[in-house]
Protein backbone atom coordinates (compact mmCIF):
# COMPACT_ATOMS: atom_id res chain seq x y z
CA UNK A 1 0.00 0.00 0.00
CA UNK A 2 1.61 3.25 -0.95
CA UNK A 3 1.65 5.50 2.01
CA UNK A 4 1.14 9.17 1.38
CA UNK A 5 3.69 11.66 2.75
CA UNK A 6 3.11 13.98 5.66
CA UNK A 7 1.41 17.31 5.41
CA UNK A 8 4.76 19.16 6.48
CA UNK A 9 6.52 17.16 4.29
CA UNK A 10 4.85 18.45 1.31
CA UNK A 11 4.62 22.03 2.42
CA UNK A 12 8.53 21.25 2.47
CA UNK A 13 8.62 20.41 -1.23
CA UNK A 14 6.29 23.45 -2.15
CA UNK A 15 8.56 26.14 -0.38
CA UNK A 16 11.24 24.28 -2.69
CA UNK A 17 9.88 24.77 -5.85
CA UNK A 18 10.54 28.07 -6.84
CA UNK A 19 14.63 26.92 -6.86
CA UNK A 20 13.50 23.62 -8.47
CA UNK A 21 12.17 25.75 -11.27
CA UNK A 22 14.99 28.63 -11.57
CA UNK A 23 17.13 25.40 -11.77
CA UNK A 24 15.44 23.95 -14.35
CA UNK A 25 14.96 26.86 -15.91
CA UNK A 26 18.64 27.41 -16.16
CA UNK A 27 19.30 23.67 -17.46
CA UNK A 28 16.64 24.10 -20.57
CA UNK A 29 16.00 27.32 -20.99
CA UNK A 30 12.65 27.73 -21.84
CA UNK A 31 9.78 28.24 -19.23
CA UNK A 32 7.31 25.73 -20.27
CA UNK A 33 10.00 22.44 -20.01
CA UNK A 34 11.05 23.31 -17.32
CA UNK A 35 7.68 24.17 -15.70
CA UNK A 36 7.35 20.06 -16.28
CA UNK A 37 10.32 19.34 -15.14
CA UNK A 38 9.80 20.75 -11.79
CA UNK A 39 6.26 19.18 -11.98
CA UNK A 40 7.65 15.60 -12.72
CA UNK A 41 10.24 16.37 -10.10
CA UNK A 42 7.76 17.39 -7.27
CA UNK A 43 5.24 14.30 -7.97
CA UNK A 44 8.33 11.97 -8.11
CA UNK A 45 9.73 13.34 -4.82
CA UNK A 46 6.40 13.06 -2.84
CA UNK A 47 5.43 9.47 -3.66
CA UNK A 48 8.96 8.68 -2.66
CA UNK A 49 8.53 10.51 -0.08
CA UNK A 50 9.71 7.42 2.21
CA UNK A 51 13.05 7.12 0.78
CA UNK A 52 13.92 10.84 2.13
CA UNK A 53 16.44 11.01 5.04
CA UNK A 54 15.36 13.48 7.36
CA UNK A 55 18.84 14.38 8.16
CA UNK A 56 19.97 15.32 4.60
CA UNK A 57 19.20 18.13 2.67
CA UNK A 58 16.04 18.24 0.65
CA UNK A 59 16.87 20.65 -1.63
CA UNK A 60 19.79 18.78 -2.93
CA UNK A 61 17.51 15.55 -3.22
CA UNK A 62 15.10 17.55 -5.40
CA UNK A 63 17.75 18.98 -7.31
CA UNK A 64 19.31 15.26 -7.57
CA UNK A 65 15.94 14.18 -8.73
CA UNK A 66 14.74 17.22 -10.86
CA UNK A 67 18.13 16.58 -12.69
CA UNK A 68 18.30 12.88 -13.13
CA UNK A 69 14.64 13.59 -14.74
CA UNK A 70 16.18 16.43 -17.29
CA UNK A 71 19.05 13.49 -18.10
CA UNK A 72 16.46 11.08 -18.99
CA UNK A 73 14.58 13.58 -20.95
CA UNK A 74 17.89 14.46 -22.98
CA UNK A 75 18.36 11.06 -23.56
CA UNK A 76 14.79 10.41 -24.92
CA UNK A 77 15.04 13.60 -27.30
CA UNK A 78 18.44 13.13 -28.40
CA UNK A 79 18.88 16.52 -27.61
CA UNK A 80 22.64 16.74 -25.78
CA UNK A 81 24.02 19.81 -27.67
CA UNK A 82 22.07 23.15 -28.43
CA UNK A 83 22.16 24.44 -31.53
CA UNK A 84 23.56 27.98 -31.35
CA UNK A 85 20.90 29.33 -33.66
CA UNK A 86 17.89 27.98 -31.89
CA UNK A 87 19.05 28.61 -28.52
CA UNK A 88 16.41 28.94 -25.93
CA UNK A 89 18.37 31.91 -24.60
CA UNK A 90 17.81 33.76 -27.83
CA UNK A 91 13.73 34.24 -26.86
CA UNK A 92 14.83 35.34 -23.19
CA UNK A 93 14.05 38.60 -22.12
CA UNK A 94 15.91 40.71 -19.17
CA UNK A 95 13.95 42.03 -16.77
CA UNK A 96 12.76 45.59 -16.80
CA UNK A 97 15.04 47.71 -14.81
CA UNK A 98 16.82 44.96 -12.99
CA UNK A 99 19.97 44.20 -15.07
CA UNK A 100 21.08 45.82 -18.68
CA UNK A 101 19.56 43.51 -21.40
CA UNK A 102 23.16 43.79 -23.28
CA UNK A 103 24.84 42.16 -20.12
CA UNK A 104 22.04 39.25 -19.45
CA UNK A 105 22.08 37.97 -23.20
CA UNK A 106 25.70 37.84 -23.29
CA UNK A 107 25.79 36.15 -20.38
CA UNK A 108 23.02 33.56 -20.80
CA UNK A 109 24.86 33.13 -24.01
CA UNK A 110 27.96 32.35 -22.61
CA UNK A 111 26.40 30.07 -19.96
CA UNK A 112 24.41 27.85 -22.67
CA UNK A 113 28.28 27.83 -24.09
CA UNK A 114 29.95 26.43 -21.26
CA UNK A 115 30.20 22.30 -21.37
CA UNK A 116 27.22 20.93 -19.49
CA UNK A 117 29.10 19.67 -16.70
CA UNK A 118 30.31 22.98 -16.01
CA UNK A 119 27.28 24.82 -16.68
CA UNK A 120 25.14 22.48 -13.94
CA UNK A 121 28.21 22.84 -11.03
CA UNK A 122 27.91 26.64 -11.65
CA UNK A 123 24.06 27.03 -11.56
CA UNK A 124 24.28 24.86 -8.20
CA UNK A 125 26.78 26.33 -6.38
CA UNK A 126 26.65 30.25 -7.65
CA UNK A 127 22.76 30.28 -8.16
CA UNK A 128 21.44 27.85 -6.02
CA UNK A 129 24.12 28.60 -3.37
CA UNK A 130 24.48 25.06 -2.32
CA UNK A 131 27.53 23.91 -0.82
CA UNK A 132 30.03 22.19 -2.63
CA UNK A 133 28.91 18.69 -0.72
CA UNK A 134 25.57 19.25 -1.81
CA UNK A 135 26.21 19.71 -5.05
CA UNK A 136 28.58 16.71 -5.36
CA UNK A 137 25.73 14.91 -3.92
CA UNK A 138 23.39 16.22 -6.68
CA UNK A 139 25.76 15.49 -9.43
CA UNK A 140 27.14 12.50 -8.08
CA UNK A 141 30.73 13.21 -8.26
CA UNK A 142 33.45 13.70 -5.43
CA UNK A 143 33.59 17.42 -3.83
CA UNK A 144 36.51 18.01 -5.40
CA UNK A 145 35.80 17.55 -8.53
CA UNK A 146 32.96 19.82 -8.15
CA UNK A 147 35.46 22.21 -7.38
CA UNK A 148 37.77 21.46 -10.50
CA UNK A 149 34.44 21.91 -12.44
CA UNK A 150 33.31 24.64 -10.82
CA UNK A 151 37.04 26.57 -11.00
CA UNK A 152 37.09 25.71 -14.98
CA UNK A 153 33.74 27.19 -14.99
CA UNK A 154 34.48 30.10 -13.96
CA UNK A 155 37.61 30.76 -16.01
CA UNK A 156 35.73 29.60 -19.42
CA UNK A 157 32.86 31.79 -18.60
CA UNK A 158 35.32 34.44 -17.59
CA UNK A 159 37.25 34.28 -21.29
CA UNK A 160 33.55 33.57 -22.87
CA UNK A 161 32.46 37.33 -21.39
CA UNK A 162 35.83 39.05 -21.93
CA UNK A 163 36.07 37.47 -26.04
CA UNK A 164 32.66 39.28 -26.83
CA UNK A 165 30.06 37.93 -29.21
CA UNK A 166 31.33 34.72 -31.27
CA UNK A 167 31.58 35.63 -35.07
CA UNK A 168 30.21 33.50 -37.16
CA UNK A 169 33.17 32.46 -39.12
CA UNK A 170 31.60 31.70 -42.63
CA UNK A 171 30.61 35.66 -42.12
CA UNK A 172 34.04 37.00 -40.66
CA UNK A 173 35.15 39.12 -43.45
CA UNK A 174 39.20 39.52 -43.06
CA UNK A 175 39.71 42.94 -43.61
CA UNK A 176 43.02 43.66 -46.77
CA UNK A 177 45.75 44.98 -45.67
CA UNK A 178 48.04 47.49 -48.36
CA UNK A 179 51.83 45.36 -48.47
CA UNK A 180 52.89 47.65 -51.31
CA UNK A 181 52.11 50.28 -53.64
CA UNK A 182 52.39 50.97 -57.35
CA UNK A 183 53.13 54.13 -59.00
Amino acid sequence: MLRRPSAEFEAQVVAQLAPMRRYARALTGDAAWADDLVQDAAERALSRAASFRPDSNLRAWLLTILRHIYIDQLRGRREIAVDDESAPWRTLEAPHGEVDGLVLRDLQRALYQLPAAQREVLLLVCVEELSYQEASTVLGVPAGTVMSRLSRAREHLRALLDRGPVQDPARHVVPLRVVGTTR
